[in-house]
Order: C-alpha cells, then structure tokens, then sequence
C-alpha cells in the first residue's frame, strides 16, 4: 500500500474557502486573521489532521524561533553560569520564551571581541539577543543597536543608550538596603562590591545618598570592591575585615557576595546582626536558607524576564522602551 500523500496548505485553503496566507496566518494565531476565522481554520486542520512543517515555516518566514541569550562576563570571566542569580534569571527567559514558542541559545561571553553580538546574529542561528547584564560593554551593546540588531539587555540605564534595558531601579535599591541599616542605628556601613560595573555602580549612588541624607560623609574606604564568585568574594571580604573591624553594618552587591560576609565574620569571630547587620541584594532562592536568613532587596526575575522577551519579539529595543521596576527590601534575620 502506498503512503497517503501529506495534506498542503493550498487544499486547507481551498476547503476553507480563503487564500493559503490566510491559512499561515490562523495557524500561527495571528492576530490579522479574525478569531472567528482563526477558529474555524485551526479546527478544519484538525479535522483533516494537517500541520505546519516548522523547518519549511522557518525557511519561509526567515526566522529561527530561537533567542540568543548571552552573559558578557568581560569583568570576572572567572565566574560560572552556575551563579545562582544566573541560573535564576535563565531558567526565567527559558519559561518566557517556551510559553511564546521560541528556543534559547545561552552563550558566555568571558572576553571582548569585536562585533560579538552581530556573530549571535548570524542568519540562520536567531532572531534576536537578550544580554543578562552589561559588564563593561555598554559601547559594544550601543554599537549593535545603532546597526539595526535586535538586543536587549538586563540592566542599568546608563548615559547615550540606544538599546532598551529592563532592571530593577538600582539608586532606589542601594538606597532602601542603605536605609534600613540606618534605621537599625548602624554607621559604620561598609559597601561590598565593583561599583565600577554599571548595576553595582548605581546601587553604591544609592547607598551613598542614604548616608548623606543622615548627615554623613560616604567614607570611601569603607567601599570593597568585591568579586561576585562565592570564592573570591570571601577572600576580598576577609583582608577588608582584617583592616575595619569597626564596621557594624554592611551592603552587598549581590546576595553572593552577602553570604561570603556571613562567613567571613563567623571566622573573625562576629556575629550577624548582632555585631555587623547584612543586607544583599537580589533575593535569590537559597537567601531565606542563609545562616541567619539573610535580609535582602528582592528583584522581580519573572516580571524582568516576561519584559525582555516581550521586547525582543516585537522589535520594541529602543531606548524608549527600557524599564527599571521597583525593587522591594525583604527583611530576616540578619539585619
């Protein structure tokens, strides 16, 4: 017996009565086509068990249906995709995307390279680059854009942006963990992180104008200028700690970096909240897991993720249409 010649779009059309666009359209839930159309089309497909060969529909539409997601880790190539901040938001964008019938492709980027994202971009390989964070290549990003690219990036909103970023409002965030401490009678606040980097940079501006709105002077020694890598970071923590033990509260760049200061002052003998209080920031998942809990300013990963898909899939990556949501203090026990 023969095999039964597959169904073509042409004879979905004839029996439906419209033009085989149409059809293309309705299967792929295109909003063009009128729901009640829609409808009747996806069900007479159905019906005679007709389906769009993705591999012809790619090469028709000259897209991918798959996102580049890339690290630039230009700062600290040393830190893994295993971080668990990185892992979050990536399992994140992986559920946006699935949910809008894209697939990702998760590149490190460890080193600069000229035109590394227009190479993401190759044709055949995606549709468009989602960045979680900037490092230190805000002009390599701009650059891309200015060129047409389709980028967005998990981030701060820096000066002469062309591309959208999406982010937590960093200044308000440095300020709110900044203020907390305050409130809790600390003054000698250390800031543990590279303020160098465009996020850690804003959060620092933050915790400064917390300081200064109760009449003290940021004391730049009191600024540590961290890794993010668990490893690292507890080095760094541990020769700052050596030379102030008269800090008594202390803001970290990442929920990381605040867990390797739990440690670093378990070793030195101090207690947390009871000699040095701790605010990190992020509110990744092992944070109420910390020892003490670790009081932290949550960003909101999914809602971040949901924006910077939704931006890369319509095209909408221009500066105009960065976001920075609000972050929110959640506050245990080690402050």
């Amino acid at each position: 017996m023969s095999e039964k010649t597959p169904l073509t779009m042409a004879e979905v059309a004839a029996r439906a009565g419209v033009a085989e666009s149409t059809v293309s359209r309705a299967l792929a839930d295109n909003p063009l086509v009128a729901e009640k159309t829609r409808l009747r089309i996806q069900k007479l497909a159905a019906e005679l068990g007709y389906s769009i060969n993705p591999v012809a529909q790619s090469l028709r539409s000259q897209k991918t249906r798959v996102v580049a997601v890339a690290v630039p880790l230009v700062h600290e190539r040393s830190q893994p995709l295993s971080d668990p901040f990185m892992m979050g938001m990536v399992a994140q964008l992986a559920d946006a995307l699935a949910a809008r019938g894209y697939s990702m492709l998760l590149s490190k980027v460890p080193v600069h390279e000229e035109d590394w994202i227009g190479r993401l971009l190759l044709p055949g390989r995606a549709d468009g680059v989602i960045l979680i964070g900037q490092s230190f290549e805000h002009a390599s990003i701009n650059a891309a854009a200015r060129s047409g690219k389709a980028v967005v990036a998990w981030g701060a909103q820096l000066p002469a942006q062309v591309y959208a970023s999406v982010g937590t409002d960093n200044r308000l965030g440095g300020e709110l963990a900044a203020s907390h401490l305050l409130q809790r009678g600390r003054r000698r606040i250390a800031f543990l992180g590279d303020e160098r980097l465009p996020e850690v940079g804003q959060r620092y501006e933050g915790y400064s104008h917390a300081l200064r709105q109760q009449g003290l002077i940021p004391d730049g020694g009191l600024l540590a200028r961290t890794h993010f890598r668990a490893e690292d970071a507890l080095d760094d923590i541990r020769e700052f700690l050596s030379a102030h033990a008269d800090i008594d509260g202390i803001v970290a760049a990442s929920d990381v970096i605040a867990n390797s200061a739990i440690r670093a002052l378990a070793e030195s003998g101090r207690g947390v909240p009871s000699d040095v209080a701790i605010v990190g920031y992020d509110d990744i998942e092992l944070a109420s897991y910390a020892n003490p809990p670790l009081t932290t300013v949550r960003q909101d990963l999914a809602e971040g993720a949901r924006l910077l898909v939704e931006r890369v899939l319509s095209g909408e990556t221009a500066v105009a249409q960065s976001v920075a949501m609000t972050p929110e203090l959640i506050v245990r026990q080690s402050s």
